[in-house]
């Protein structure tokens, strides 16, 4: 009873990890791109040889090993070559970008340069300016009570000499 119960479970991981691998897309383009093997095939061979080159020698005399460096490098050269392809062409949206920044500054420069324009879009974004004209209603009245200076000194020394 119990191997029948481990079967099943292994039968159910094998089953899902199926699953998970034909819904995969990174599964599907290995499976699919006759190319992506090749440089993941050559990455392997030539690590296994810089490898087996390295077995047995000390570090610094693998440094200083040419062909270890030839493939390590070819190495390294294929797992590039397998990544760009796995991740897709490289989008590119520098153009609108660049245009989308060129036409954002003509159009400062143009506010700046043109009192017309900026008048145009002030008058857009908050309403046409209205005309005003001040006029005063009131006239500057005289006041009876206000004084001059030499008003006020003679009043003050007709006073003095009165309570004198």
């Amino acid at each position: 009873m119990a191997a029948k119960k481990k079967a099943a479970k292994a039968g159910a991981g094998a089953f899902a990890a199926g699953k998970a691998a034909r819904e995969n897309p990174y599964i599907q383009k290995l499976i699919e791109d006759d190319g992506l093997r090749d440089d993941l095939r050559t990455a392997y061979e030539s690590a296994t040889k810089a490898y087996s080159r390295l077995n047995g020698k000390g570090p610094a005399k693998a440094l200083d090993d040419k062909k270890v460096q030839k493939e390590l490098k070819e190495t390294a050269n294929s797992l590039k070559s397998a990544a760009d392809t796995l991740r897709g062409p490289v989008k590119k949206r520098r153009k609108r970008k660049s245009l989308l920044g060129i036409v954002i500054v003509g159009g400062v420069v143009a506010l700046v340069a043109s009192e017309g324009l900026r008048k145009k879009v002030l008058d857009a974004l908050f309403g046409a300016e209205e005309e005003f004209e001040y006029t005063s209603t009131t006239t500057p009245s005289q006041d009876s009570s206000s004084t001059t200076p030499s008003q006020d000194s003679s009043s003050t020394s007709q006073k003095e000499s009165a309570g004198a």
